[in-house]
This record gives C-alpha cells, structure tokens and sequence, in this order.
C-alpha cells in the first residue's frame, strides 16, 4: 500500500473543474467545448479518454461512436486517422456541425498554452483497462510538458494500477458511483491521492472521512447552487459541473 499523500501537500486543481470540457454547452469532449469552458473561465476540464486501435489516445465517453459522433461500433477497433475524419459536433447543434474528435495530443497543446489543468478519466471499453491505462500514462511520460501534471481518475481499478505500474509520476483519482466506508482503503492501495464521488452520496462525515485518510474528495457532477453549497460547507475539494454558465470559477 502507498503511503497518502498529506493534505498539506499542496493541491495542484482548481476547485471548479468543467465536466466534459463546457457540460452540455457544446459537443462534448471537443476542442471546442473545452475553449467555451474557458470562455466562461475555467482554468480546469475533465475529459474521458480511450485508445485507438492502434493506441492513440483520443477523447470519448461512450464505448460506441454513435451517439456523439457520426460514426458506428466500437471506437477502440477503429484507427485514429478512421476517427479522426468523424464529425463530432452535428449531433449537438448546427453551429458545431465539423467538429472533428479531439486527441489527447491536441488537448494537450491546448492546456499547456492556456495553463489549463487536466482530470483524465481513463475510460476503457470492456477488457481494455490495462491497456488503456498504461496506454495513457507512457503517452503523457513522453509528450505530456506542462506544469500541472494531469489527474487521471478511473471507475476501474485496473486502469489504475496499470496506469501506475507503467508510471508512477501521475497523481490518480479512484471515481465512486457511491461513497461507502470502505472506499479510503480501496483509493490508497491503488496509490490514489483522491476520490471522486457521485455527489448526493458524498456528506460531511464521508469527506472528513477521506481527508483523515489523507485523500482529497471531489464530487460529480454537481449543477444545483444548493447542493453546490452543501458540500462546499462539507469541506469538499473540487466540483465537477456540466452548469458552466450557472457557477463562475
């Protein structure tokens, strides 16, 4: 198990963090929502990321291409330059129609000239978590030059772990669709710093709870002023919103 990282190391992310680079604001996961994020003045974005079958790491949520993009099946058989040719935007709006997929590469030219900070959800189809982990934590060793080293936070433990074994240099983040008590000991002998959690499961007590185990508590996907406040007076770390129009960095 790996020794915590103690709450008085500094904490390298913004407490707002942009879900899917703008929420729902544009076509998810694309460059361009990642510059309407920063329009509204976020400095942070979370964003999920898979590889290509010929292991380009690139940005998706879905396993499949359909719903948000014009393209069908699994996106990890398909080649990078495949993908890269699919038109991302339509299904959101007009105004987007062309926006291609964007790569981690392209995302990551943007956030280190803008300063922005990266939470990478490592996001596997089915049997690809090794992979994918791995596959993203030797891509950043190589190419990754910016200042804030990226969070990569997963559902899967084994992207994790693999992330971990093929480099240790990235901090990580163990994500929870719900908070119980033994979550603090799943995170730290994954090596995590953090855990983020489905919001309405997170309370005071669990948050205080993870910062005696030395992790810090983030929550998503958080788009009500309320429940915003409530966990801000719980002591919670980050928020994770889709409302970047509603809350201002």
């Amino acid at each position: 198990m790996s020794r915590p990282i103690a709450l008085s190391t500094p904490w390298l992310y913004p407490f707002w963090i942009a879900h899917r680079g703008a929420g729902r604001s544009a076509p998810e996961n694309t460059l361009a929502a990642f510059r309407l994020g920063a329009a509204h003045g976020y400095r942070a974005f979370e964003c999920d990321v898979q590889l290509s079958r010929d292991g380009v790491p690139f940005l998706l949520h879905d396993d499949a291409l359909a719903r948000t993009t014009t393209g069908q099946g699994l996106a990890c058989e398909q080649t990078w330059q495949a993908l890269s040719l699919l038109d991302a935007g339509s299904w959101h709006s007009a105004a987007h129609a062309g926006e291609p997929p964007c790569s981690l590469a392209a995302l990551a030219r943007a956030a280190q000239q803008q300063g922005w900070a990266l939470n990478l959800e490592l996001k596997p189809s089915p049997g690809q978590a090794a992979r994918v982990g791995a596959g993203v934590a030797a891509w950043l060793r190589a190419h990754w030059r910016g200042a804030t080293p990226p969070l990569l936070s997963s559902f899967e433990p084994e992207a994790l772990r693999a992330a971990r074994e093929a480099d240790a240099g990235w901090p990580l983040a163990l994500l929870r669709e719900r908070w119980s008590a033994e979550v603090p000991r799943q995170a730290l002998d994954l090596g995590a710093c953090a855990v983020v959690c489905q919001h309405a499961s997170l309370d005071a007590e669990a948050i205080q709870a993870l910062h005696d185990a030395g992790l810090r508590a983030l929550a998503y996907t958080v788009n009500e002023r309320a429940e915003a406040a409530r966990l801000q007076a719980a002591g919670v770390d980050g928020l994770i919103t889709d409302a970047v129009t509603e809350f201002k960095p």
